[in-house]
């Protein structure tokens, strides 16, 4: 056990702790757990660590946490760990995160009251969960009704529902709920409807014993217990009802926010009925008994409708119209009463003042004398044994007996109405069974508790026990007394708190004792039960600060009780003279409330056994003579009695439990107290019932019930005289797990599950003797029937057959007959018809060859003059070319001279200031150099003599110390300096000598060692070998470990970039989550927006109904319908943005910032996990940039090279900047001697002085950017090398360079100035290949044209002269619409060349100015000041330039809407014109409108395009052309704002063109925001749209249809017809799928819509296809066979294959059809073996295990190989997939609609080319 536990408290072990605030907290260990400790390190989910203190004498570990996957199951006996923290948690989670209400724990079904209605009752629920059993469906109320039914029909056994709870919790809607499941269910068994009539009780009940308390708004003051009885053929057939301790106190006293019963608010509420005007009635608050609790209005409820119901419900129970103003006479002259008000006559009497009102309306309304009932109701009559007193009352008394009076008048008609229900819903018919459904108070606990509380909490005190013994003492001890081994569980017994209550001497006993007293009083008894029980029960206590209270410790909760009271509500005493003036009363419903007060048996009044109830044992009736000892009994007695019915009936009947949990006690809609939920949980016994029910047999039948019951299934030979021994030899045989049952010494005990296997055996048995039956009937029937018809047959063939002969016989003459007249009537029609066609046939082409003459020859004449025309414009052209090029070749050539002159000139002068001015300097120094040189040659051929004996004595070396060793590496160093450093050969020389000296002295040593260095050596070779091994293995080593360095880096760097790939997935997801959830908020959004409108409609209809005579209408409006529907949307989308702009924009803009709020805090955390990824991955690359740093180090030198070059030509470029300025500023010091006059000589050759320097200015810009680039691709290229060489050799490179570096420059340039050229040449060629390729292709087009022409004419020539022409005119009209765009192009680019050009010239005329200016300025007169700017410069006048803008005045705006979005025809603009035509001219219109910086125009325009978009498709919303054609302009227009934003990130991939047009003066985020939400909202319509076209075509063309015929074979029998494919030609096929895509796609395409977007509808559209056809393949065992599955997976294939033929195979429409391929592929599998099962489990990951096993349970073989999946082989299944994280779904969710998204989309189209066709009637725009 310690081991186990060491094993399971590990880390990351998650456990729960108690809290004092949330009850159980969850933890999660830190360190491991080994046995011993004597504390746990924790860390709490908010990330808190602490130290839990394990108890030191018990040492009990703290609880574990289960599972997430198992958190939130159905049943809480289903969880790893039951305890009482995972209980909560569990409810909890299904409480709040998933909004269940019902839990089941084993037997008992938990119901927590959400405060909120919930749409789970309705009919189709009911239907649901008709016939199921308990655990196939989520628990629910219906669950427990059903299995309550099921159980009575089969077990035939009474059953009971015991519904209890804390007030609050629900206990009273459950029940009802119970009883209308019962209702519709079973029906009626007569035509009284009696289920409506069990129904109906229930407003009525509510109406006068329901009232609201500060816990529950509809609270229970009374109990019930209704017993629904039930024929033999288990259909309603009447009901009874019980009622409990009426809180009669309620109707003379309400706490603060309480209030009296609602029947009384309802009578307040209709007082101005006519019916009710007698009763004088009016509001709650002018009554003192319903005004006490100031809380008169329950919100949400209308408590006049509540009236309405409850007298419809009266009627329907048979209490008549005036029956029912009897009872609500009755009710108001208790409110009546209640306001009688009882003044002090003097201390010991009081009076009522005559004539009161309220008392004189308590008369008249129950018929008595005013001053008989003024008199005793302040008086008392006292009898002695001798005479009889009357005494005065004092004022208190006397308003006490009013009260009493009042209680007592209620409590009647209480009993009255529930005695007439139960006569209501009594039959003649025999009760055969019943259920009964006990709604009765919960346990009660207020401030002030007194005897209402105290009896409530006795009768829970009953329950609590009797549930106790049904389920854990009963259960426990019939186990023991059959001699089953079971293991005894200890649990709460509550009977020494009701011994406490009512045994001997208990509280009730005393109670009873003291009102027995004379002078007894409430103090008196407090003292006896002090005295009694203080001391003998633990259970009873008394308060510190009071002797008139004292507190019980009940199962629940401790409760004080107040003593005041407690006689008095005991006793219940009422005067007796008030009810003798009642009963004398003239009103007979009173007479009739108090007759029958003798013979009352219960405290209710009914009688028991009422309804005819055969199984309910209950003692009868003693007569008469007890009635009125009976009647004398206190209440508390009373109480006791009917509480001991009560559970001598539950104990009769089958208990259901439900436990109703109030989980907060502020009535908050889901919200959930840890605390409040854990005390009831731990009062009810919950915990309990899981370990019983999970270990337990719960199921038992006597050995008499089991034979025969399922004697069917027993053979002759195994039927004994002993049943016990016959039952054991059956049971044996059918079940074989001998743990699934137990045998008892009187009854047979059950598994959960086995008897329903039992019944299933059963059912098929007796269906076998059924089948076997029905085939012998049907035989003999069938051959009787067949021999008739066989006599019959051949009888009729015979006369037949002769009937035939003769009519062939006849026909054959008569056809023969027919052929003659026929030949000669066709000869003559043909031969009228042959002359006729002849004659029109010789005009036809008299008229076609004279037209074709004429066109012939008008086609000639125009031809030679186009060719005279062509000639001339071409010669013009050709010469224009010939004149132009020999311009440029000119200037180019001298441009080529001028630069190469420059180029040679700066040679010149370079070689002059480097090579010859060093040689004069330096003259006679080379001689010095090569003796030099040649000195250094002689050193280090010294050098090498010298390193050649220092080699051959290295032998000799190696046998000397490391100081020699040490010496040898110094001398190699200084070796290796003299080879570098020539300066220090002296030093060498010096100690050159040295080395001759030491080598003579080695030469003498020589001899000595050559012997030992020659053993020496010897041993090295050895020690040399081994050690090259040693190395070998070494490197081998090394080699090894740099591959699996290698290795695992490539696996870090795989696993990085799976865990980044996750991560992004993960982005992904979540970010499609909230796009997901934000697109459902706009449908809702858009939901709302359409019912408000409608509202408003409807407002405006009904205000235009009403006042008809005050619309005006216009002499002048069209009776078109589109002009009316438009003015009237107009006027509406008008008066929305400018009337209603507060309301519908307030909401809109409210809604639609929340939204964009959320989803730029989205975007913003989306960035922030992007940067995060960047961040790891720069951690990761700064490794590899670790590794780069040498690299760059050593290119240091090569980098400073460029440099410097680098610096020089940027030197270079500042002197000519330098030598510019100084040029102008000669040209501004020559000025006035007029020598640089514009025009004069000199001032040309400056000007071309000043136009040389620019252009060399230029060449050197030039160059500066080829080195830069040059510098860059060398950098670019260091970062990719892997191996580098030594830095000694990049410094003799840089040293190279750098002696070298004068005479390449000269050649760097040359050669950088031949690229140059180079690159013109070929922009000229390409510019020239271009003009060629444009002229072939306009000769093309010409060619096209004329074949096109031919063709046309072809045509023409074979149509009538009429058509003929009709053709050439429109071929004509066509024509010349296209040359004249054609020449609107070309005048259009035209435009641009010289707008261009005129730019250049004003750019130069503005230069030259500026010269001309500095010269004259201050030499000129003012006369020549005036001419002088007109000379040299010309300025043209300024034409204007279109800038893709559309102006439109302000009442314009109507009919650009109206033209443009509300008339116009999508079809018509698809086929004629360009995509996105009218996103584009909106737009142009807002660029005007930014333009000219108005914000009003452009917010009414962008109002305007919204609001008729969203009316448009409000209006066609159904027609999936108009909202495509609306979804691509959307999106189009959506794309424009962002393109011409001009944000940086939308203008990438503008033209310098399309930059300039860009939104200048607004910022239009916002509303691009609001144009995604609305495309988004039309993108989702026409998901909608094409959903409603495909969804008749799925089932039928994807199950139904045999794609493959005559592969389904023949059909097994049983399969389900369908009556709704009567006829063929009705139903759909795959290939009307196919067409309807291709429709879909082809009209998308038309539309302009985004191919992305295109691949989002694709998918979407493939994703309803395979969820409807896979649901409906759930739901039909026909289809779910081997031949389905291979048609199913043909027809995918067709949808795949019209997939690649379109280009959408990377959309993702094909991941949406995985579920539906593996369904199919699991229909086709084997299913057989346990490598089948894990084949299938790896296959269909797709598939949820609930469809999976579906699919398996509803696989049918259609042919005889086949066989069915075996229940095993399921079991298998769902043990392999049991681990799966996924939801329990069934079906799919075809209403799922995938996160749409808008990419950014730019137009390659220039706006300033758009043009507006005339068939839009846009005449009112003007191009700007």
């Amino acid at each position: 056990m310690n081991r186990e536990l060491e094993y399971m408290f590990v880390q990351s072990a998650r456990v729960w702790i108690p809290d004092a605030e949330e009850v159980w907290k969850s933890a999660e260990l830190t360190k491991d757990y080994k046995n011993g400790d004597a504390s746990l390190q924790l860390m709490l989910e908010d990330g808190t660590s602490i130290d839990h203190k394990l108890d030191p004498k018990t040492k009990n570990l703290p609880y574990l946490r289960n599972p997430d996957i198992l958190v939130g199951e159905n049943d809480l006996t289903a969880l790893s760990y039951l305890h009482e923290p995972a209980v909560l948690h569990n409810l909890k989670v299904r409480f709040i995160d998933s909004k269940l209400i019902y839990t089941y724990c084993g037997i008992v079904l938990v119901a927590i009251n959400p405060y909120e209605t919930l749409p789970i009752y309705g009919t189709d629920i009911i239907n649901a969960y008709s016939g199921q059993n308990m655990g196939d469906m989520d628990p629910h109320i219906f669950a427990v009704a059903e299995e309550a039914y099921k159980q009575m029909a089969r077990d035939e056994r009474n059953q009971s529902i015991i519904v209890s709870g804390e007030s609050g919790a629900g206990k009273t809607v459950s029940a009802k709920y119970a009883m209308r499941y019962f209702a519709t269910v079973s029906g009626s068994a007569s035509e009284a409807n009696v289920e409506e009539k069990v129904l109906a009780s229930n407003p009525i009940m509510e109406a006068i014993g329901n009232a609201k308390t500060t816990r529950n708004d509809n609270s229970s003051r009374f109990g019930k217990y209704i017993e629904i009885g039930f024929d033999n053929r288990y259909r309603i057939i009447g009901a009874n009802m019980r009622t409990y301790l009426l809180e009669k106190s309620r109707v003379v006293f309400q706490a603060d926010e309480e209030r009296n019963y609602h029947v009384f608010y309802q009578l307040c509420a209709s007082a101005n009925l006519p019916e009710f005007k007698n009763l004088r009635l009016s509001s709650a608050n002018d009554f003192l008994y319903t005004r006490q609790g100031r809380s008169p209005v329950i919100e949400g409820v209308d408590d006049a409708k509540e009236l309405r119901t409850t007298r419809h419900a009266f009627t329907l129970l048979g209490i008549n119209e005036s029956y029912q103003i009897g009872l609500f006479q009755v009710l108001a002259a208790i409110l009546h009463l209640g306001n009688v008000e009882i003044k002090d006559r003097d201390s010991d009497s009081s009076l009522i003042a005559p004539n009161n009102r309220h008392l004189t309306a308590f008369c008249e309304l129950v018929g008595v004398a005013y001053q008989d009932m003024s008199q005793w109701l302040c008086h008392r009559k006292l009898k002695t044994a001798a005479e009889t007193y009357v005494k005065p009352l004092p004022r208190l008394q006397a308003t006490n007996a009013r009260d009493a009076l009042s209680k007592h008048i209620y409590a009647k008609l209480f009993n009255w109405i529930v005695e007439h229900v139960n006569k209501a819903l009594v039959t003649n018919i025999k009760q055969h069974s019943f259920i009964g459904v006990l709604d009765i108070y919960g346990f009660e606990t207020f401030e002030i508790n007194s005897f209402e509380q105290f009896c409530i909490n006795y009768a829970n005190e009953k329950l609590q026990q009797q549930f106790n013994m049904h389920v854990f003492k009963l259960e426990q001890e019939e186990y023991m007394k059959e001699q089953i081994p079971w293991t005894l569980i200890d649990f709460y017994d509550n009977q020494p708190c009701i011994n406490l209550i009512e045994a001997k001497m208990g509280i009730l006993d005393l109670l009873d004792e003291e009102c027995k007293m004379p002078k007894g009083s409430d103090d008196s008894w407090a003292q006896k039960l002090y005295n009694t029980h203080l001391k003998t029960c633990s259970l009873f206590e008394k308060p510190r600060m009071s002797n008139r209270a004292f507190i019980i410790q009940h199962f629940a909760d401790k409760v004080e009780y107040q003593c005041e009271g407690f006689l008095e509500k005991n006793k219940d005493t009422v005067n007796e003279e008030q009810i003798n003036v009642l009963k004398a009363s003239k009103f007979n419903l009173l007479v009739e409330l108090f007759q029958d007060e003798e013979k009352a048996t219960t405290p209710t009044g009914q009688v028991p056994g009422t309804g005819g109830r055969t199984r309910l044992s209950i003692k009868p009736d003693k007569g008469r003579d007890m009635s009125s000892k009976e009647h004398k009994k206190t209440v508390g007695c009373q109480f006791r009695n009917s509480l001991q019915m009560l559970m001598e009936t539950l104990n009769a009947t089958t208990p259901h439990y439900v436990r109703c949990i109030k989980p907060n006690d502020f009535k908050l809609a889901f919200s959930f107290d840890p605390k409040r939920a854990v005390q009831q949980l731990r009062a009810c016994g919950v915990l309990e019932t899981i370990r019983i029910s999970a270990a337990g047999f719960p199921s038992r039948w006597t050995y008499q019930e089991f034979f025969s019951r399922y004697r069917v299934l027993m053979k002759q030979k195994d039927v004994l005289p002993d049943k016990k021994l016959t039952c054991k030899n059956v049971l044996e045989k059918l079940v074989q797990d001998q743990d699934k049952y137990q045998f008892g010494k009187t009854k047979i005990f059950f598994r959960a599950g086995q008897v329903a296997y039992l019944e299933k055996l059963r059912a098929d048995k007796l269906r076998a003797a059924c089948i076997r039956i029905q085939k012998t009937i049907r035989c003999w029937l069938a051959r009787k029937k067949y021999l008739r018809q066989r006599s019959a047959a051949i009888t009729i063939q015979r006369f037949t057959r002769g009937y035939q002969a003769r009519c062939l016989a006849k026909f054959m003459r008569r056809t023969q007959a027919a052929t003659v007249i026929q030949k000669y009537q066709r000869m003559c029609v043909e031969r009228k018809r042959y002359r006729q066609k002849q004659a029109a046939a010789l005009a036809m082409q008299t008229i076609l060859r004279a037209y074709m003459a004429r066109q012939k020859y008008r086609a000639l004449l125009r031809e030679h003059k186009a060719i005279i025309i062509q000639k001339h414009v071409r010669g013009w052209l050709a010469r224009c070319w010939y004149k132009r090029c020999l311009e440029a070749i000119v200037y180019l050539q001298c441009c080529i001279r001028r630069m190469r002159a420059k180029r040679e000139l700066k040679k010149l002068k370079i070689e002059a200031r480097s090579v010859e001015h060093f040689k004069k300097l330096n003259k006679g120094m080379e001689n010095k150099i090569m003796q030099l040189q040649r000195k250094i040659d002689e050193q280090n051929k010294d050098n090498r003599v010298i390193s050649e004996r220092l080699v051959s004595l290295e032998s000799s070396y190696a046998s000397e110390s490391e100081r020699m060793r040490g010496e040898l590496g110094r001398l190699r160093g200084v070796e290796e300096d003299a080879k570098n450093k020539a300066s220090q050969v002296s030093s060498l020389l010096e100690e050159l000598e040295r080395l001759k000296k030491e080598l003579s002295v080695t030469q003498q040593e020589k001899k000595t060692i050559e012997d030992w260095a020659q053993k020496y050596r010897d041993e090295m070779e050895k020690m040399v070998s081994e050690l090259k091994d040693q190395n070998g293995l070494l490197k081998k080593e090394k080699d090894d470990l740099n591959r699996m360095i290698q290795e695992q880096g490539q696996q870090m760097t795989e696993k990085m970039a799976r865990a980044i790939a996750q991560e992004t997935q993960q982005l992904e997801t979540d970010l499609n989550e909230e796009r997901s959830r934000y697109q459902n908020l706009l449908t809702e959004h858009l939901r709302l927006e359409e019912k408000y409108d409608d509202l408003k409609e409807e407002l405006a209809h009904s205000s235009n109904v009403s006042k008809p005579g005050h619309r005006r209408t216009d002499s002048t409006h069209s009776s078109n319908e589109s002009e009316y529907t438009y003015n009237s949307e107009y006027a509406e989308l008008e008066e929305g943005s400018r009337a209603g702009e507060d309301v519908t924009r307030g909401m809109d803009t409210s809604l639609t910032l929340k939204l964009q709020k959320r989803v730029t805090e989205l975007e913003q955390e989306k960035q922030s996990l992007r940067n995060e990824l960047e961040n790891k991955e720069e951690q990761f690359q700064r490794a590899r940039a670790r590794d780069d740093a040498q690299f760059r180090k050593a290119r240091g030198a090569e980098l400073e090279y460029e440099s410097l070059k680098r610096q020089e030509l940027e030197s270079e470029n500042k002197k000519l900047r330098h030598d510019l300025a100084e040029m102008r500023q000669s040209l501004l010091g020559d000025a006035a001697t007029g020598a640089g006059a514009p025009g004069s000589p000199a001032y040309k050759v400056l000007l071309d002085q000043l136009n040389a320097s620019c252009e060399e200015l230029e060449v050197r810009k030039e160059e500066v950017l080829i080195l830069r680039s040059q510098l860059v691709s060398q950098k670019e290229a260091m970062h990719h090398k892997e191996t580098m060489t030594e830095p000694s050799v990049f410094a003799q490179d840089v040293n190279k360079l750098k002696d070298a570096d004068e005479l390449k420059q000269a050649y760097v340039g040359l050669k950088d100035t031949n690229r140059l050229l180079e690159q013109q040449l070929q922009t000229q060629r390409r510019t020239y290949d271009s003009e060629v390729e444009s002229l072939r292709g306009e000769l093309q087009n010409v060619k096209e044209e004329n074949n096109r022409q031919q063709q046309l004419l072809a045509q023409n020539l074979q149509l009538p002269p009429e058509a003929r022409i009709e053709a050439s005119l429109q071929h004509e009209i066509t024509r010349l619409t296209n040359e004249n765009l054609d020449l609107m192009e070309q005048l259009e680019k035209q435009d641009r060349t010289i707008r261009k050009l005129k730019k250049q010239l004003k750019v130069y005329s503005k230069r030259i100015g500026e010269m001309g200016a500095g010269q004259t300025e201050g030499q000129t007169s003012p006369g020549q000041t005036v001419e002088e700017p007109i000379h040299p410069v010309n300025i043209p006048r300024r034409e204007k330039d279109f800038q893709g803008m559309l102006e439109y005045k302000k009442e314009d705006e109507m009919k650009l809407v109206k033209n443009l979005i509300l008339e116009l025809k999508p079809r018509g603009v698809a086929v004629n014109l360009i995509p996105g035509l009218p996103a584009y001219i909106l737009f142009m219109c807002l660029r005007h409108a930014d333009y000219v910086n108005d914000d009003q125009k452009v917010r009414t325009l962008l109002t305007s395009t919204i609001n008729s978009i969203k009316k448009i498709l409000k209006k066609r919303g159904d027609d999936f052309e108009t909202v495509s054609f609306w979804l691509a302009n959307t999106c189009r227009f959506l794309h424009c704002l962002k393109q011409y934003s001009g944000d940086e990130a939308f203008m990438k991939h503008n033209t310098s063109r399309q930059n300039e047009h860009c939104l200048s003066n607004f910022d239009l985020a916002e509303y691009r925001q609001v144009i995604s939400d609305l495309a988004i909202q039309i993108y989702q319509q026409l998901v909608k749209c094409m959903e409603n076209i495909l969804q008749p075509m799925i089932v039928s063309g994807m199950l139904e249809h045999e794609t493959i015929q005559g592969v389904s074979g023949v059909k097994p029998t049983g399969l389900r017809k369908r009556t709704s494919s009567i006829a063929d030609e009705g139903t759909y096929t795959l290939d009307s799928i196919l067409r309807q895509l291709s429709a879909f796609h082809s009209t998308m395409c038309q539309h302009g819509t985004d191919p992305e977007l295109i691949k989002q509808v694709v998918k979407q559209l493939f994703y309803i296809i395979g969820a409807v056809t896979l649901n409906n393949l759930l739901l039909r065992k026909d289809m779910c066979s081997w031949s389905k599955g291979m048609q199913i997976r043909y027809n995918v294939s067709q949808l795949e294959e019209w997939l690649r033929d379109k280009g959408l195979m990377i959309c993702g429409a094909k991941e949406t059809l995985e579920p539906l391929i593996q369904a199919a592929q699991l229909l086709q599998v084997k299913k057989k073996t346990d490598e089948d099962a894990e084949a299938i489990c790896s296959m269909c990951h797709a598939l949820t295990t609930a469809q999976i096993v579906k699919v398996l349970n509803l696989y049918t073989p259609v042919n005889e190989f086949e066989e069915r999946v075996s229940v095993a082989f399921i079991r298998t299944i769902q043990t392999r997939l049991r681990d799966r994280c996924e939801s329990p779904q069934l079906l799919m969710d075809t209403k799922m609609i995938y996160p749409v998204t808008f990419p950014f989309n730019p137009s390659s189209l220039a706006l300033e080319t758009i043009q507006i066709p005339t068939s839009l009637n846009l005449s009112f725009l003007t191009r700007v």
